[in-house]
Parts: C-alpha cells; structure tokens; sequence
C-alpha cells in the first residue's frame, strides 16, 4: 500500500523536523540518524536506533537532545525503568559524563507533545562526539517499541539540541528519521451504499477490507459472488476484491425499480458481506453522506491533506467532504495549497469538498467552530496566530467568536458554521448569529454531545443537526478511536439535497435539511403533517426577516414553519442496517414517545447491560468504567462486546458467569449482550466504579433499570431483549399538541442494536 511521503506536508508549513533554522548554520547544533526499519505494520514491536552527533559547538553539562513525536499517536508509551517491558529506552554517550533520560507524554508544544529528552551531566560532548539512543531496546528482554494502530505516511522522530542548556531545543537535520507505518492482514470486509436515490439515478457501490484497527488493507484479496434485492445495472456477478489500497468503488450502477435494495457478496468461504438498505423511490431530493470535520499532518494530525481527500472519496465512499484544521495552525501558505486542492478535488455531481478552516477560540470567548466557504479565495480569520511563525497578518485576527462574525460582514464570500465539541467546546451562551451559524455537532470522535442541541432550546435556536470525525489521522468518514484520547468511532452527516453540488450543500446546511450518526449509514426520514397548514419559511427568520415564504400542509425534518392550528401529525421511518432497539420521539428534551419494535412478549434470555455518559462538557470529558458484572444462579452462555472498538480495553467474560470490563466513554455509550440460562432466581449484581446495581434477573424487562452515575448524562442501563435479531425497520405516526408560544422542536433518536445512534434534526414549529 502506497502512502505520500510525509515530509511534503512538512515543508508546506514550515516544519523543521527536516532542517535547522532559516539562517543558520548546519552544523551549529549537532546532526542525527536513524536505524531501523523503513515501514512498520500497526501494533508489531519494533526497535529504532537513533545517533545524534554533536556539531560545531559541542554539547554543554546539563544540555540536552530531544526526540519529539506527534500528539496525535496511540504508539506505546516509552519507559526506563523495566528493560523486560515493552517501550524500554535507553541512551548512551561516546563523550564523558553521564546521561539522564525522561519521558513526557505532553511535554513539548503542539503538535510535538509528547517528548523523550537526554540531559548531559558531569561533563560535557565535544564536537563530534555521539548520544545514542534505542527506543525499543530488546537487550534486557523488552519486545520493542509498540507502533501506533493506524496508518502514518511518517512517524517522525523529531530531533533536536538544546546545546548550550538555554531550554529551548533546536531541530536539528537528519534523513531518514521517521518511519512509515502500514496496515495489517485484512480483519473483515465491508460494502457501502448510499441510502436514497431516484430510479435510474447513478450511484456507486463501494467495498473495503479493514485490519483490526479499521485501516484499509490490501491483505485481503478475495473473489465475491454478488446478489441483490433488485436488478442493479452495472453490476457484475463476480467481483475480484484485490486493490493494493484496501479499497474500491463500483461506479455507474443505477437501478430502476422501486424498493428496498440490499447487496450480498459472498466469498468462497461463506464469508457474507451486506450493502444496504438502499431505498429506491421517486423524490425530488435524496441522500448524500458526509464527513466536513478533520485535520492532517500540516496541522496536528498526521497524513497529508492529499491522502485525507483521497480517503474520503475512495476509502470511506464519501459524498461531501472538506478539511478543518486549527487555524492558529494554519501558515498563509498552507491556507493557500489547501484551497488549491479542494479546488482540484471538488467533483459537482459527484464529490463535494469545501473549503474551510476551524475557528479555535477559546470556550470563554465562543469556542471551537467550524467554517465552511462556498468557494475558494476567501480570507482566514484566526483566533490567534499561537503558532504561526508570520505575523505580519495579525491585524486579520478574530480573537472572539463576536470579531469573527463581524470580520464576516466584511466579507462576501458565502460561509456557514457549524458549533461543534471538541478541545475547546463551542459555548453557545456567549454569541450566536443565525445567519453563519446553521448547525451543531452532536457526535464525533470526541463522543456524543446531545447538550449542544438540546441546551439552546430555551434560547429559541434554531439549528440543524450534523455529525463528523473531527478525526486527526487523515481518514474522514471511516475515523476509528484506535487506543489513543478518542472514545468513539466518527460520525457521519446525511444531507438532504436534490443533487451533490457545493450549493445544495449550503442550502441543506442553511435548511437543516440534515441528519446525523454515529457512524453507519441509516435511512431516517421524518415529515409532518399540518392539518390547517402553515407557513414554512426558507431561512431562519430571525436571521433572516425578509426570507421567502410557501403556505405549506406538511414539512420535513430541519423546517421552520408558523402552524395554524394546535396539533401536527408527525411521521417517522428508519431502516438501519441492523437491528433498531429503540425510537425516540421528542418535543424539545422530553420524549413524548418511545417505541420498541418488539413486545415484552419477545423478550428472551439476551441481557443487554450498556454505560454512558461524560464527566463534564470540556475537555477532561473521558469517563473511565471499571466494573465487573456476575450473573449467580445461571450462566452466560452466548456474549457479545457493543462498541467496544479499542481491542486493548479490557471487556471479556470471566468464567461461567461474569463479565469485567476497563473501558471509556466521552458521552458514547458502550457495553455486552449476555444470553444466559433460564433459571428463574437468578440475579445480576452489578459493581462499578461509579455504582452498583443488584437485579433480580426476573425484574429486568422492556425498561431499563437504570444506575445514575453523576457526571453529563452518565448513567448504566440494564435491561432484555428478545434472543434473536430486531427488526431493522420501523414507522411511528403521532398527533403533537403545539404550544401556543415558543417553538415546538420535534426530532428524533434511534438507538441500534450494534450501540450506533441516529438523530434528526429538529423540525421547528411556533405558533406565536
């Protein structure tokens, strides 16, 4: 598998992990090599031998080298102390004195946190003398040092010298000192569709092998035999799955025949891999999935903005896409290339990108937005210019989210934002304009964060809802949390639109004319029916007042609409690729109505025991769940993990009956299914590190007994299911009484069997 070379992205913004400093000399400050090998596959033990060789001046007692590597890593954390242990270090000097190692998860500066540095003492280097350093040393025992579980077209090692102990270290030069880490054997296979088209519309198959940690892998080579639900022309009976990427797209298929389409390819090991639901229907607008939120190597990710770009078309089968990286990140010349490529890589009809950039402001002044431009050229305001070197632009800064609205009045490029959760949380109780900022993030890989919708309901605002990755490994649409800071799998958004064009983007953003998950594509549809009518406005009037009008007798999900009458009859449909546990109907932060698609009469011995929730909205927001659950009086006799998807987290079965688990949420939710015996005195005693709970198994039934847990929205759930799969389909219908002030926002959320959530945005109506 072929990836870019990372230090292009290096040069673009002025990395100096490859050079000294403009200006001088070379060897001023010592030169650096490495040994090792030149690719590494994910979570393999490796060793690497780094040289450093003093320059002109030597190395003076009590300086220091340091090697430096990306915050963005799950690699295993280096240590000193136990040689037989994994990520064993050590160092040793050509010169006189002594050296001392240490090791710091976060002590350098962004993007270079984390931070392995040998100070000299007792003596000092003379020019040309040596430090060598073996990160992974597998003298005493140690394995090695762990790599990271996804793919980097480099894994820098940062080099630098502090040689004459001033504390601040200088890059110095050396090739070749990063490696390049590959994907592994091929883990499962999956296929791709979209979820809405009209008859005869193009559409585009899309299939992918995955290794463990949900890189694409070309260690997967397999020959499917393909069937479908409904005749798709295009489409072949046999397909040879070989790419070298890890991935392909089937392009041109169309299929004419209203229905349900689903798409079942089976290899010659019974090995069966499912597409769909794919809903064929004559609407004037369909869907097309996208993922607007994630960074690169050029700011503090990894990967370059190229290969993010290409991942999302071919890799993840997105439809819409665009790179947000950290503004006080962004140099004038990244900002430039960056246009040049979503200029390059935008595709009306076919594949969308926009420009655009994250606003990073502090949550005290507004917190994080992302802002999105319907063309390139337009200007970056930054929040601050922390670390960009050139400051000659510093009167461009918008230092709070207030001066960057008012930089957009200046401005007449068309924009939009999204307020979205990550590091530093969007605070929408301290400025908002409707007329920039149309949606918010509810999930991401930072977790679920229903908060940022549901606390602007007293506020009167009115957004749509969205989801992304805010990934930061160059893989948008398929962004895994690995074993590193990230919780949760990255969502993806559906835009509601009657074709994939950068306009009709904006106008189902501006509309909220969206729906969001957790990561799988699920067919939501929600309309409302207005017995005495309505107007149904086309922008927010409150931004907007002089925005166009339609008398109207129903609307769809995002609409904003004054109702004549007391009452509206909403409608909801979900298909999901798996089983639906529940549906939720609600007005505002009340659900008015809950369905289950099975009865308590369908319940079986499947006992389903799920945690969630955060500590606080900022960013120490990771829970940590310990626990163990016993089952006395019966035995587990089937168990299945949900949402675990960092495979080093302990969640196991332990003997006949019990379950133990070491896990994290960030507002996602995760857990196990249990089908146990049928003895009817069973209990389940629950211990946790935030609570207990004690059940007679008799009593767990349709409801949850639920734990509270403290914290934002955390809590742990137990209740039972039927044994065998749910129904991945369901319908609701529902009269809603309408307050006769205020808007009624009417949305829903349907929680899946695989632990996955879908939302809706709401569909705002008033009466006043």
């Amino acid at each position: 598998m072929s990836l870019p070379r990372y230090p292009a992205a290096a040069d673009l913004v002025g990395d100096a992990s490859f050079s000294t400093r403009p200006g001088d000399d070379a060897n001023l400050y010592g030169t650096a090599t490495m040994q090792g090998p030149a690719t590494a596959e994910v979570r393999t033990y490796q060793t690497f031998r780094v040289t450093y060789t003093t320059g002109k001046l030597g190395l003076d007692d009590t300086g220091s080298i340091r090697i430096a590597f990306r915050f963005i890593s799950d690699a295993g954390l280096l240590q000193t102390s136990d040689p037989t242990a994994p990520n064993y270090v050590t160092a040793r000097s050509s010169g006189e004195g002594q050296l001392q190692i240490k090791y710091d998860r976060n002590g350098g500066q962004r993007p270079w946190n984390e931070t392995l540095t040998i100070y000299q003492s007792g003596g000092y280097l003379k020019p040309g003398e040596t430090i060598e350093v073996v990160i992974g040393d597998t003298s005493g025992g140690s394995p090695g040092m762990l790599m990271p579980t996804f793919l980097d077209s480099g894994r820098v090692f940062r080099v630098m010298s502090d040689i004459q102990a001033t504390g601040v270290h200088i890059p110095v030069p050396g090739d070749p000192l990063f490696v390049t880490v590959v994907p592994g054997p091929a883990h499962r296979h999956l296929a791709v569709l979209p979820t809405l088209r009209r008859p005869g519309q193009p559409f585009h198959l899309g299939i992918k092998a995955e290794d463990l940690w949900g890189n694409p892998t070309g260690q997967g080579p397999r020959q499917f035999r393909v069937d479908s639900s409904l005749p798709v022309t295009g489409l072949p009976e046999v397909i040879d799955f070989a790419p070298d990427s890890g991935a392909m797209t089937l392009e041109g298929l169309s299929c004419e025949t209203e229905g349900e389409l689903r798409i079942t390819l089976t290899d010659d090991r019974g090995q069966i891999v499912r597409a769909g639901p794919m809903t064929v229907a004559d609407r004037p607008e369909v869907h097309f999935w996208g993922d607007l939120h994630g960074q690169t190597g050029e700011t503090v990710g990894t990967n370059t903005a190229e290969y993010y770009f290409d991942f999302a078309r071919t890799k993840s089968f997105l439809d819409v896409t665009s790179h947000q990286g950290n503004d006080f990140q962004i140099t004038d010349r990244f900002w430039r290339h960056l246009n040049d490529i979503t200029a390059a890589a935008n595709e009306p009809g076919r594949f969308t990108v926009l420009p655009g950039y994250e606003w990073s402001g502090n949550t005290a002044v507004g917190g994080d937005h992302n802002v999105f431009y319907a063309t390139e050229g337009a200007p970056i305001y930054r929040c601050s210019h922390a670390l960009v070197a050139d400051r000659s632009d510093m009167d461009t800064d918008a230092h709070t989210l207030t001066d960057l609205y008012a930089k957009f009045e200046q401005e007449p490029v068309d924009k939009v934002m999204y307020a979205h959760v990550g590091g530093r949380y969007a605070n929408i109780f301290y400025d908002h304009d409707p007329r920039y900022e149309a949606a918010v993030e509810m999930h991401s890989a930072w977790g679920s964060f229903e908060w940022i919708l549901t606390d602007g309901f007293p506020l009167r605002r009115r957004v749509g809802v969205v989801c992304n990755s805010d990934g930061h490994k160059g893989r948008p649409g398929a962004s895994y949390p690995g074993a590193s800071v990230f919780g949760a799998y990255g969502g993806l958004t559906c835009f509601i639109m009657s074709e994939n064009t950068r306009e009709t983007v904006f106008e189902a953003i501006r509309r909220r004319h969206t729906y969001g998950t957790t990561g799988p594509r699920v067919f939501a549809e929600v309309t409302v029916r207005l017995p005495e009518g309505g107007t149904l406005f086309h922008r927010n009037p409150d931004a907007f007042p002089d925005t166009a009008t339609e008398a109207v007798d129903q609307c769809i999900m995002g609409d904003i609409v004054r109702v004549n009458g007391d009452s509206a009859e909403i409608s909801v449909t979900v298909k999901a690729p798996t089983g639906i546990v529940s549906l939720e109907l609600r007005d505002g932060t009340e659900v008015i109505r809950r369905l289950r698609p099975y009865a308590a009469a369908d319940l079986g011995q499947r006992i389903r025991v799920m945690w969630s929730g955060a500590e606080y909205r900022g960013r120490g927001r990771n829970t940590t769940w310990r626990g163990r659950a016993d089952f006395f009086g019966t035995r587990i006799e089937e168990f299945t993990r949900i949402n675990r998807l960092n495979h080093e987290q302990l969640l196991d079965q332990t003997g006949s009956s019990a379950v133990v688990w070491s896990t994290v949420t960030t507002g996602n939710m995760m857990g196990f299914d249990a089908r146990i015996g049928p003895e009817p005195e069973a209990r389940l005693q629950i211990a946790t590190s935030l609570g207990n709970l004690d059940l007679a198994v008799s009593d767990i039934g349709l409801e949850p007994s639920v734990m509270p847990a403290g914290g934002l929205a955390r809590e742990l759930r137990v209740q039972r299911l039927p044994d065998g799969p749910l129904p991945a389909s369901v319908t609701l219908q529902e009269r809603v009484p309408l307050r006769e002030t205020g808007d009624t926002p009417l949305w829903i959320c349907a929680t899946l069997e695989d632990g996955n959530q879908v939302w809706s945005s709401p569909i705002y109506l008033f009466r006043d």
